[in-house]
């Protein structure tokens, strides 16, 4: 019975492979030095799948991946009827935050908004009773307000040193953000014992990871 679980490439690969390998699952070849997408592991029925961290729900709400890894703001952006979060890995930890420029007070009435999470976003403004035209961007967000294209971004913060090298200040919170085990609820039905099993191994490995 065939395994395939999708994970995000970039700093969300790099903390996830650990966890796997504490859960005893580790690729046959050094994902981070290939340019292939495909990889087979240690368990022979297990393969995994390195894509952009926005496909990863894609690929799990369609059935193409059993399993996937993905940060809770792409999660927050795709329809996730067909998917279940059984499990918050605790890795790639960060905060989807509001910001603007320093001191700069927001316009009364309508204002624009530059983000690339639009439904986050969207419902967002909507909570705060606030007319919100989204303008989607693809990166480069903390320009928008310094070139008049947005009045305030939407946007993952981390250390937020890129938002002071721009002369931006985070404001409002909207979400804690952490990498996510996702997984297509029919695999979960169809091979519920060998799924079931890693997300159990993969827990082991976060509370022994945050027991350090």
């Amino acid at each position: 019975m065939q395994i395939t679980i999708a994970l995000t490439k970039g700093r969300i690969l790099k903390e996830t492979l650990p966890l796997l390998a504490a859960a005893g699952l580790e690729p046959l070849e050094d994902i981070t030095q290939s340019r292939k997408l495909i990889f087979p592991t240690n368990q022979d029925n297990v393969r995994l799948l390195i894509l952009r961290g926005s496909d990863v729900p894609t690929y799990v709400q369609h059935g193409a991946a059993d399993l996937g890894v993905a940060g809770k703001d792409n999660l927050l952006e795709h329809d996730t009827s067909n998917i279940y979060e059984p499990l918050d890995l605790n890795i790639a930890r960060c905060r989807l935050m509001t910001a603007g420029i320093k001191g700069a007070p927001l316009p009364k009435g309508r204002i624009k908004v530059a983000t690339k999470f639009v439904q986050s976003a969207k419902r967002y403004y909507a909570a705060q009773g606030r007319q919100a035209d989204i303008i989607k961007l693809y990166g480069a967000m903390e320009l928008a307000p310094l070139m008049d294209l947005a009045d305030e971004i939407v946007d993952i913060v981390d250390t937020g040193n890129t938002l002071k090298a721009n002369g931006l200040e985070a404001r409002e919170h909207i979400a804690d953000i952490s990498s996510r085990l996702i997984v297509n609820k029919a695999s979960m039905k169809m091979k519920y014992g060998p799924i079931n099993s890693l997300i159990e191994r993969l827990a082991q490995a976060v509370r022994a990871r945050e027991a350090v």
